[in-house]
């Protein structure tokens, strides 16, 4: 039988952790609803169908919301597990597939790009074909043209989309820029460009002979359970939100670009390594946290990762590493991460350093992006950094 001093200290440290669990579920509750609040927020001041948000906190707890509207016309509530196109985020995915195989000796970045795609026909005739090194690539300094902006690629993805969906292979998307000249010499400038980043797709499968998204789910999907992240290699993705572009968008898609039962009416596979993948919010977090945290991967690869250079002469704050973008100098410290842009949906990526949080949205309308009349992304942003850092502390 317990005395009943030992009854009194087991009955005070009963209540104690019941107590702490309140607390915490409270504290929880709290995040989960000023996250929603500020999500219904935005999607009223722009008049936006629907968005998800979520935020890593510093021990990895994922806090989740979803406001709005996965279908308009069809009245489908986002939920926070609803997928949407993550577009260029899918980068950071790329960058860690070559800082893995780095890891493991099968590729540098310091390799020229001929070592691995020299023997392709159209090679020679890419912009400083002979110059190019993988790293140049990661880093957009490689000087070679986005094809995405090219108005050649807007004619041709128009009438392809318009007959049969609008899929190309990788090479034919590189051969938009073949011929061309160089936008400046390869480690001489920086020029975004998601051609660089389907010649990085090529190197993956031609250094590891594999393809790349199945390398993709087997190193880092798998693993890190992110089970809402796939393949945006088909029109027909599972729980994708419908995405809702501009009337005049240079694609000629309608603005609600997918049908009634969801499918999309292009084929997101034109993206591959560019982006190449559909995800949801909580997701994105969970892997920006567990990168950007050096948790990604066993071997050590953050100083590689963070490597970077700047985007212009004037904006040495303002760095891109392997497939990241580093803002080095922010009233919240250090600041990684990625956007993403794709007809219909909008992404945004970014990991606090000094804080230890992560925080990532998807909102399923590009209307204000795309035609740059509307700073809801930076604000939505700056929002949510002020949860997450409060959160924090």
């Amino acid at each position: 039988m317990r005395s009943g001093r030992a009854s009194g200290v087991i009955l005070a440290v009963f209540l104690s952790v019941t107590w702490a669990g309140f607390a915490q579920a409270e504290v929880a509750g709290d995040l989960t609803n000023r996250l929603q609040a500020t999500l219904e927020q935005i999607l009223d001041r722009y008049d936006l169908p629907g968005a998800t948000a979520a935020i890593v906190v510093p021990d990895g707890t994922v806090f989740g919301s979803a406001a709005g509207l996965a279908d308009v016309e069809l009245k489908r509530p986002m939920t926070p597990d609803t997928r949407l196109l993550a577009a260029s985020i899918g980068k950071t995915f790329v960058g860690a597939m070559v800082l893995a195989l780095e890891s493991k000796g099968q590729v540098s970045q310091s390799d020229l790009l001929s070592k691995y795609l020299g023997d392709r026909p159209w090679f020679s005739g890419l912009p400083n074909a002979e110059a190019i090194t993988l790293g140049h690539l990661l880093r957009h300094s490689s000087g070679l043209p986005d094809h995405p902006h090219l108005p050649e690629f807007h004619a041709a993805a128009r009438a392809r989309i318009a007959r049969d969906g609008g899929r190309f292979t990788p090479e034919e998307l590189i051969g938009f820029v073949v011929g061309k000249a160089p936008l400046f010499a390869s480690g001489k400038g920086w020029a975004y460009t998601d051609t660089g980043y389907i010649l990085l797709g090529l190197v993956v499968e031609a250094a590891s002979g594999r393809s790349y998204y199945e390398m993709l789910t087997e190193r880092f999907l798998d693993p890190l359970g992110l089970g809402d992240t796939v393949p945006s290699d088909t029109p027909d993705i599972p729980d994708l939100a419908v995405g809702y572009t501009v009337a005049d968008n240079p694609f000629g898609l309608p603005q609600r670009t997918a049908d009634r039962a969801g499918r999309l009416l292009w084929d997101p596979a034109m993206e591959w390594t560019g982006g190449g993948l559909a995800s949801s919010a909580s997701d994105l977090a969970r892997w920006g946290h567990a990168f950007f945290g050096g948790e990604a991967m066993e071997a050590p690869y953050l100083d590689r990762l963070l490597d970077g250079v700047p985007i212009a002469p004037d904006t040495a704050g303002i760095l891109y590493g392997t497939g990241v973008a580093i803002y080095t100098d922010t009233p919240d410290g250090p600041v990684y991460g990625h956007g993403g842009w794709i007809p219909g949906y909008v992404s945004s990526l970014r990991h606090y350093a000094d804080h230890g949080v992560t925080v990532a949205f998807q909102i399923n309308s590009d209307v204000g992006v795309v035609d740059d009349s509307s700073d809801h992304v930076a604000e939505l942003e700056a929002m949510l950094a002020r949860l997450a850092i409060e959160a924090s502390q």
